[in-house]
């Protein structure tokens, strides 16, 4: 047993143990009450389901292991020569609860390396779909396919106890983990770069070579912003469209690679991952129209109002859950300020950053004005030669894979249930009303 494996072991039966002894002494107590809002407004804000690796609050953001953004890039482990905390490390913590030391990540990193690989048979689905196919639709083919390799199922039609899913749905997603850079990077060249794939290099960490393969840009800045990228992606707790599909599907005892590709479905969404190119698509879509990349302010607000008219909403702007500027989004404008001078795009985000707030809220109907993470991921993979926006939402899920499967991990570890959630119709609804 691998030490990362040994060490998630323990931390499951232990709280495993724990919760059931509170569900044995206080099973029946309510935790909450559900409005006929809620009900009718997608269940949101009803607590009814266990997610260790993050939480999200609307005033704080998102915490990891209760560690916020600014905070793991101060705690984890770093490249050496780079700022930026290696993806490797937060996967190390959400799955553990525990900091890990540079040779835990060095491990983990050399481990995804040994697991990586994509079978040629998904390789060959790939290229038999068309070729201007939309990345996601690569991406979640190619998943889909790679199942052919997974464990979990095998191990289950053999029978095993319930006590031993955890096992086998750790091996699935470490391996489904560690090669979701090299077919997403292999979706990349195929679709925009007439196939000429480039070798991964076994010097480099996770994400590192993930940016390696894409081959946008030989800045070691660029591998510096795809680590940061692919941490500040990697969960957002278990609410989220992707997260909570991969969990439904998940509890049915899916494996990780069907619950992962059932996510991204969800992630392709333009109300959820999908929205990060929108972003990108209504800025190029401004300037186009204006006939410039350096709008004033005034053109940008014209611009904003006139996409409003339209009963359109302002991509990248408002959050379900925040109230306050997103911390992934904050996290990105300092890398820019850091790294990036005058850049065009960049400097449109700003500017939308000042100009767009002030006019949601004289509308009167937005409860959060502030600009979400896909506000400002775009204009940077711009700065850096990645324009293709369309595949924005790969790199989201190549993230999200971190925080979602190791919940997943966690889910059979402690034995979670079927998900099942009661529907009512709306005769039943007046009839309580009438009551």
């Amino acid at each position: 047993m691998d030490r990362l494996k040994e060490a998630f072991y323990i931390k499951s039966l232990e709280l495993k143990n724990e919760m059931r002894q509170v569900l044995k002494e206080h099973g029946s107590r309510k935790m909450d009450e559900v409005s006929l809002q809620q009900i009718f407004g997608g269940m949101r804000g009803v607590k009814s389901m266990i997610w260790e690796t993050s939480a999200l609050d609307p005033v704080e953001g998102i915490r990891f292991r209760g560690l916020s953004i600014p905070e793991l890039k101060d705690k984890l482990p770093s490249r050496e020569g780079d700022t930026e905390p290696l993806p490797e490390g937060l996967f190390w913590l959400m799955l553990i609860g525990e900091l890990p030391t540079e040779e835990d990540v060095n491990w983990l990193s050399d481990d995804w390396e040994r697991r990586r690989n994509v079978p040629e048979h998904t390789l060959r689905v790939i290229d038999s779909l068309p070729i201007d196919t939309h990345p996601m639709t690569q991406f979640i083919t190619g998943i889909s396919s790679m199942q052919t390799n997974g464990i979990f199922t095998k191990r289950y039609a053999e029978g095993m106890s319930k006590s031993d899913y955890w096992d086998p749905m750790y091996e699935d997603a470490m391996n489904l983990i560690a090669s979701l850079p090299t077919l997403a990077a292999y979706i990349y060249r195929r679709s925009y770069f007439k196939g000429e794939h480039i070798a991964p290099d076994d010097t480099l960490d996770w994400a590192g070579n993930f940016a390696h393969m894409l081959g946008v840009s030989d800045n070691p800045k660029f591998m510096s912003l795809m680590r940061m990228y692919m941490t500040i992606h990697a969960d957002h707790e278990g609410g989220n469209a992707s997260a909570h599909t991969t969990h439904l599907v998940g509890s049915t005892l899916s494996d990780p690679y069907f619950s992962f590709a059932a996510g991204m479905t969800s992630l392709a969404g333009p109300l959820h991952g999908l929205a990060n190119q929108e972003v990108i698509k209504w800025i190029f879509n401004m300037v186009e129209e204006l006939g410039t990349n350096e709008p004033t302010d005034d053109q940008i607000r014209k611009f904003v109002h006139e996409t409003l008219g339209k009963g359109q909403v302002i991509p990248g702007f408002g959050h379900a859950v925040l109230r306050r500027p997103d911390p992934r989004f904050i996290a990105l404008k300092r890398f820019a300020e850091e790294n990036i001078e005058n850049d065009p795009t960049v400097n449109i985000v700003w500017k939308m950053f000042e100009i767009v707030p002030p006019i949601l809220q004289g509308l009167g109907k937005v409860k959060n004005p502030w600009p979400n993470v896909d506000a400002h991921s775009g204009s940077i993979l711009v700065h850096y030669g990645l324009d293709q926006y369309q595949y924005y939402t790969v790199l989201f899920g190549v993230s999200r894979a971190l925080g979602v499967l190791a919940s997943l991990c966690w889910s059979r570890a402690l034995g979670m249930p079927l998900e099942r959630p009661k529907s009512v119709t709306y005769d039943w609804i007046k009839t309580q009303l009438a009551k």
